[in-house]
């Protein structure tokens, strides 16, 4: 089901009325939500429009790590939430975030929650993010929920940073390799054939394949982008049917190697994710499904939703996650330990941790796999294309002699 926000009034049981915005499924979840709050539905309506600013488009994960921790930091230390904002305002350096707490700050004058008016801004905070930020507020504990947030931020870009910089070193490698093949074929190996002609000697077959193959490059190269632009079309064409889509992304996970660090880095956002919503209070139920909302393959997300619809339907979550068979053996068997112990969120929480370790450690496999591999390969093209050359003049000298 997709999320709707919706505008309320309500009173508490003192008669005081309040205003502000909420996110749901239905409105009757969104009246469960305030009775939950002890609050009393007056009017209740479907938002028209969502605050969408350009300058939050340009706001990245570093950003809002950046935000967090300021804020963490104000509320740890009992400063009021409007003077803490005020005082984020001022310290921070980028034009777009000022923007964004000033927008923040207004919001809360006028009587919002934090966390309603991080929800008007559904591009820069997850539902993840700003369900923590209630919990907080509704059991007065922000500062301890803003330090589990912010650990949380800091380990997803973390992880991010480290897949990138894995992955850079290859990237490079291939690309450079495939440049100095091409640079070959387009302008050395066609110097050869002037050498035959002046000569008047026959071109040796080898040789000729190479000359055919730089022929074929300099006259047919401009395929390569609509080549490219056809592969980028078929993986949206993919994506587009949530059938074809969930094919694609449970072939991936079949990958050697790639596969276990595609699972693993997504059971690690998951786990982490879940540990913080059940450590902030929030119900097992809802809790799966904002966490599943964070996971981007879509053959996982489809066995979430069974293993949501099985806890609903009374079954363990260590119970639903074993029945699936999509994830990791230790994670529902852990998992099945921290329901008799009480003890979820915190085992949630140090999976996360192990996982995590473990995507770094199939990375550094699949980089240490990876760069011998392309160097073999390249210098197996490179040298083939030299030996191939170097061959067919020495013939052309013996013929010669």
């Amino acid at each position: 089901m997709s999320i709707h926000h919706y505008q309320y009034q309500a009173c508490d049981s003192s008669g005081n009325m309040s205003n502000g915005l909420l996110s749901a499924e239905s409105e009757r979840e969104a009246v469960a939500q305030l009775q939950a709050r002890k609050l009393v539905p007056v009017r209740l309506k479907l938002a028209s429009q969502q605050i969408q600013t350009s300058s939050t488009s340009r706001i990245r994960n570093a950003d809002l790590v950046d935000f967090t921790n300021g804020l963490c930091t104000l509320v740890d230390a009992r400063v009021p939430l409007d003077k803490a904002l005020v005082l984020l305002e001022g310290i921070t350096e980028k034009a777009h975030m000022k923007r964004l707490v000033a927008e923040i700050r207004r919001d809360v004058k006028e009587g919002k929650s934090l966390a309603d008016a991080m929800e008007l801004r559904p591009d820069v905070f997850s539902r993840l993010y700003v369900n923590i930020v209630r919990a907080g507020e509704t059991g007065g504990i922000l500062d301890q929920l803003l330090i589990d947030l912010a650990g949380f931020l800091e380990s997803a870009e973390e992880t991010k940073k480290q897949v990138i910089s894995a992955l850079t070193y290859p990237m490079v490698l291939l690309f450079t390799g495939i440049l100095s093949v091409a640079l070959l074929l387009i302008y050395v190996v066609p110097q050869f054939t002037k050498m035959f002609e002046d000569v008047g000697t026959g071109i040796p077959p080898q040789a000729q394949l190479l000359l055919n193959l730089s022929d074929g490059i300099k006259g047919y190269g401009w395929l390569l982008i609509p080549l490219i632009a056809l592969v980028w079309y078929a993986l949206r064409y993919i994506n587009q049917d949530p059938q074809r889509r969930r094919a694609k992304d449970a072939w991936l996970l079949t990958l050697p190697i790639a596969g276990s660090v595609l699972l693993y880095r997504e059971v690690a956002i998951f786990t982490r994710t879940l540990g913080a919503l059940l450590g902030a209070g929030i119900p097992l139920i809802k809790s799966l499904r904002v966490a599943r909302e964070v996971i981007s393959n879509s053959e996982l997300v489809h066995h979430l939703v069974q293993v949501e619809e099985d806890v609903r339907g009374g079954a363990g979550l260590g119970v639903a996650l074993a029945k699936s068979k999509r994830f990791p053996v230790l994670l529902h068997q852990l998992v099945t330990v921290g329901e008799e112990t009480g003890r979820t969120g915190i085992i949630l929480k140090k999976l996360a941790t192990n996982f995590e370790t473990q995507v770094r450690d199939e990375l550094n496999r699949l980089v240490n796999a990876l760069q011998p591999a392309l160097i073999l390969l390249m210098g197996v093209v490179v040298g083939g294309i030299i030996i191939v050359m170097l061959s067919a003049v020495f013939s052309m000298n013996t013929l010669d002699f």
